[in-house]
């Protein structure tokens, strides 16, 4: 990344051009981003003060929830200073920053998610083996390595895409500096760019949902086997949520990021937006709403808090 590329500034499109939808759409990304701030936090603080949920699955839905933070802030306060802004323009670094840590933290979702699914597979399909197998030394070896992976990925993904001549437009017709319109500025060839990402994102989103695939199915096989059909149901209820998170999460990636060049049209910004802004907040309702385990620990929390309270009232009362 030689040249003048330093000098290069970009202008952002952004999502649409009109004032009063840039006005609502802010409000309606800010109350977003807040949510999502708010519901991640109040998920990793949650996990850390219940012993109740300090297992392997709550481990990685603390690092799900962490990477939704820096995920969703990669990309939510840039979008929403610029539909208040005239100047959408920035930098080639900032552009830079801004796509290495959004591919990093994508990355380590994906493999989050197949953590998650490959937990829930040991914990149905080898219950007695399930302590030693998903040991919390193996449980810190699964995110580190995913973390590494990440971080590689991103350093190559983002030299085949910034690595090129920008010689001509300039205009992101993006919200964010994402892959594909930025490829489109390029002067240079971009195919063996393109052969490499595509097979980055390959790996990283068809092979962590292999993993998944793989895992669901033994999960399904072993559940069907139950003799109970309330052992069958508190089964398929334990993966409800998981699965719910992985088709929201994935659906919109693979038709974003899956397909053809010349297949991209307007709906990817619709997309982009669901996998990169509402997803995360999704997440904080998947894993609360529908999880009877946090639901539960978070009353009992509550309780805490509350008796706490009281006696603090009534110290101060009678001092």
């Amino acid at each position: 990344m030689g040249g003048n590329h330093t000098q290069i500034k970009f202008i952002l499109l952004g999502i649409t051009k009109s004032p009063p939808a840039q006005t609502l759409l802010f409000v309606l990304f800010l109350l977003i981003y807040i949510i999502t701030l708010v519901g991640n936090v109040g998920i990793i603080i949650l996990v850390r003060v219940s012993p109740s949920l300090h297992t392997p699955m709550y481990f990685f839905l603390t690092h799900l929830a962490f990477i939704d933070i820096c995920y969703s802030t990669a990309i939510s306060p840039r979008m929403l200073a610029d539909l208040l802004s005239d100047d959408k323009t920035i930098s080639f670094s900032e552009c830079i920053m801004q796509f290495l840590t959004f591919v990093f933290f994508a990355t380590i979702e994906c493999h989050l998610l197949a953590m998650m699914a490959y937990d829930r597979h040991v914990a149905i399909c080898q219950p007695l083996l399930y302590v030693t197998i998903i040991s919390s030394r193996v449980c810190w070896q699964l995110v580190a390595s995913s973390y590494l992976f990440a971080f590689l990925s991103a350093i190559i993904c983002t030299w085949c895409v910034f690595g090129g001549s920008f010689c001509g437009p300039n205009r992101i017709d993006h919200f964010f500096c994402d892959v594909v319109p930025v490829l489109k500025l390029l002067c240079s060839d971009t195919r063996s760019s393109e052969m490499v990402i595509f097979a980055f994102i390959a790996i990283n989103v068809v092979g962590t949902n292999v993993v998944i695939l793989l895992s669901y199915i033994s999960i399904l096989c072993t559940v069907l086997r139950m003799c109970s059909a309330q052992s069958r149901a508190r089964a398929f209820h334990t993966c409800a949520s998981h699965l719910m998170a992985v088709a929201i999460y994935f659906g919109s990636a693979f038709f974003m990021y899956l397909q053809p060049p010349s297949s991209h049209r307007s709906l990817d910004k619709v997309a982009s937006i669901f996998y990169a802004v509402v997803t995360p907040m999704l997440n904080t309702f998947i894993y609360s709403l529908r999880n009877k385990e946090v639901k539960d620990a978070l009353v009992k929390c509550g309780r805490r808090l509350f008796k706490h309270w009281q006696h603090k009232t009534v110290v101060s009362s009678r001092t």
